[in-house]
């Protein structure tokens, strides 16, 4: 990775990486690791799917009452991490967590299958339950409760986006001299540095 040939926006260096991702036909390019943190620093980790990004953010959904997004609530920094081991390449995004409009998680909701609008419903993500059989039996009753495909969005799902700080792209080179270049934004611009790896 030369800088000279890097873009001067690190969402359009991510938007070149991840298209190839999809030329060389990697399974679920869209797999990150979100990673946030309680108040008192105790870290997390999940795999989380990247539903759409811009200039504006990266964006995933998820349920508000989880460990994810009670951790969200006390500290709204976050980062996330792309591993596409096929091509040797990772990316680590930091910034800033905020929820986006109820109008873009409804939109979304509303495209998703009509089983996993139900599963929205089902799971007291992050709870403890007795045994798989709670869930199960609760899927089912949901599933005939709305039986005519109409379900609606639950209040506590929805989406978040993360407004990016830091974008560290990482290529693997041989005798561990690995590339690592890093975006850090100044007020609307990019700074670009070479960090030793």
């Amino acid at each position: 990775m030369n800088k000279k040939d890097l873009q001067g926006n690190p969402v359009k260096q991510f938007t070149l990486w991840y298209k190839q991702t999809i030329e060389n036909h990697i399974l679920q390019p869209d797999t990150m690791v979100l990673s946030t943190s309680s108040r008192h620093g105790k870290p997390s980790s999940r795999i989380v799917l990247l539903k759409e990004y811009d200039e504006s953010g990266f964006v995933f959904f998820t349920n508000y009452n989880s460990r994810k997004g009670k951790e969200l609530k006390e500290n709204p920094f976050a980062s996330l991490l792309f591993y596409w081991a096929e091509l040797h390449k990772q990316v680590r995004i930091e910034g800033k967590v905020n929820k986006i409009s109820r109008k873009e998680t409804e939109e979304y909701f509303n495209s998703r299958s009509f089983e996993s609008r139900i599963g929205a419903w089902a799971s007291d993500q992050s709870k403890v339950i007795k045994n798989r059989s709670v869930l199960d039996r609760k899927f089912s009753e949901l599933e005939k409760k709305y039986k005519d495909g109409v379900v609606p969005i639950p209040p506590h799902w929805g989406g978040y986006i993360l407004i990016p700080y830091s974008i560290e792209f990482w290529e693997c080179r041989p005798h561990r001299l690995h590339d690592r270049i890093r975006y850090t934004r100044f007020n609307k611009r990019w700074k670009i540095d070479r960090l030793s790896p």
